[in-house]
């Protein structure tokens, strides 16, 4: 082999390890083409409570259904950025019932209401998901009353308590806008029927003045739903351990 002729191989050479150093920097410089995403092979079912006719708790023109399908639809976005398979059981202002099952008729609204939650029932039965979260807005009477709590079924999915908390402390941590810590109920239906580990999450009360200003904020939202997928990879990392 002449000597131009080795110059050119070895020039060929220092080219293509060059190329791979920089194509090996480039990725290196992105953890997740290395590693697996933290909820990759999670389904997570989100439930935007209230929609439609029944707009749950409201003052003035601010209405719980509206506020739950922002923090949710900001959730889903969190989940997802995490590797989680995500279903909403409504994405729109209405109900699930006028999203999936449109055109049907109800005598009342009470029966609407019912079918409707059966509805969201039905969809966490067919997923099959890995969890289930409704995301709420509370109020009460009184104005003084605030701060986010997460609630799930004393008789329901026995992960439900540990996601709970989970949820709960992460919240208490990173929005700092409640001392609370998860409670168990016995009244809530999605809770015990989904068959899976499911909590409710009332992310604050719309009857304080201060607290409902926060939670019409889209920087606020954010940062709810943030901490609410947080508290799903805590959970996570504790159930696999």
């Amino acid at each position: 082999m002449g000597k131009l002729k080795k110059r050119v191989v070895v020039l060929a050479f220092i080219l293509i390890a060059s190329a791979a150093f920089l194509a090996y920097e480039t990725f290196a410089s992105d953890r997740d083409f290395f590693l697996p995403e933290p909820m990759g092979g999670v389904k997570v079912v989100i439930d935007p409570g209230h929609g439609g006719p029944d707009g749950g708790a409201s003052s003035g023109e601010i209405i719980e259904g509206d506020i739950n399908l922002a923090i949710a639809k900001e959730l889903e976005k969190q989940l997802k950025k995490k590797g989680a398979t995500v279903i909403m059981t409504r994405t729109k202002n209405g109900d699930a019932l006028a999203e999936r099952e449109p055109g049907k008729d109800f005598p009342s609204i009470r029966a609407r209401k019912m079918a409707d939650l059966k509805l969201r029932e039905q969809i966490a039965l067919d997923e099959e998901p890995d969890m289930f979260l409704s995301i709420h807005g509370n109020a009460v009477p009184e104005e003084k009353w605030r701060g986010a709590q997460v609630f799930y079924h004393q008789e329901g999915h026995p992960g439900s308590e540990l996601l709970a908390k989970a949820v709960q402390g992460s919240i208490v941590e990173n929005v700092k806008n409640t001392e609370r810590e998860a409670l168990a109920v016995r009244q809530v239906y999605l809770l015990k029927k989904v068959p899976t580990p499911a909590v409710l999450i009332e992310t604050g009360f719309l009857s304080n003045p201060e607290e409902r200003g926060l939670l019409t904020d889209p920087g606020y939202q954010k940062k709810m739903a943030s901490a609410i997928a947080d508290g799903v990879s805590d959970y996570l990392s504790q159930d696999v351990q």
